[in-house]
């Protein structure tokens, strides 16, 4: 059962939550702390109604077999703000983790980690918390710049903020649009950027976050 060793208030301000994660942000560590990775999750949150419905979908590595699945719903308290989706979606993410009868090795999350204004987004904000490997794998970029990696499948660039590289532009299918790999927690960017290839299937996104989607969409993980 994965449950935080940090714990802190969901219902604050705009304000205080920007001011928490600044104070968060020295906690991040950008290295590996795992010999050998053997299971992966993956999580994303869909909303409906004024509900977040979060979905984790564990997995085996690298046969990327579902060995678990679970789901949480909890109505939402928190005000869509850029750059604070955590505030919004992580007590449902917190309440579905808690349920899991394997604790993966790695948490892969539909969202950003390092590559946010503040180097918080939700896979290194829930890392922290969790004490525990994450990587964010965003279908979007919430902000740097970069250029168009190849068209291969494997290429990459580099997503900078000035002169520090915060996540990288993965191509993870051939002439498909990249996702934007950063860190999240206890894994350097190189073994995130692996790590989400060999989760690749033959589509954008990887096996993980895609059945999480799934599954946080109301689809079903089977």
């Amino acid at each position: 059962m994965l449950v935080p060793v940090i714990r802190h208030r969901w219902d604050l301000s705009p304000q205080e939550a920007i001011a928490l994660q600044r104070e968060l942000v020295s906690r991040i560590i950008q290295k590996d702390v795992l010999p050998k990775i053997t299971t992966v999750a993956g999580i994303d949150v869909g909303v409906k109604g004024g509900v977040a419905r979060a979905a984790v979908v564990v997995m085996r590595f690298p046969e990327l077999e579902i060995i678990e699945h679970v789901r949480a719903e909890l109505p939402l308290a928190f005000p869509y703000v850029p750059g604070l989706l955590s505030f919004r979606e992580a007590p449902a993410i917190l309440e579905a983790l808690a349920k899991l009868e394997h604790d993966p090795d790695v948490l892969i999350f539909d969202g950003q980690g390092y590559a946010h204004p503040r180097r918080m987004g939700i896979a290194t904000h829930i890392g922290i918390l969790l004490d525990h490997p994450t990587v964010g794998c965003a279908k979007s970029r919430l902000c740097g710049t970069f250029e168009e990696p190849g068209i291969e499948r494997g290429s990459y660039s580099w997503l900078w903020d000035g002169k520090e590289i915060i996540g990288a532009v993965v191509r993870t299918r051939t002439r498909v649009k990249p996702v934007f790999v950063s860190v999240g927690h206890k894994m350097r960017l190189e073994s995130a950027i692996d790590l989400v290839l060999q989760c690749g299937r033959g589509y954008r996104l990887p096996e993980p976050t895609r059945w999480a989607h799934r599954l946080a969409s109301g689809d079903g993980a089977r």
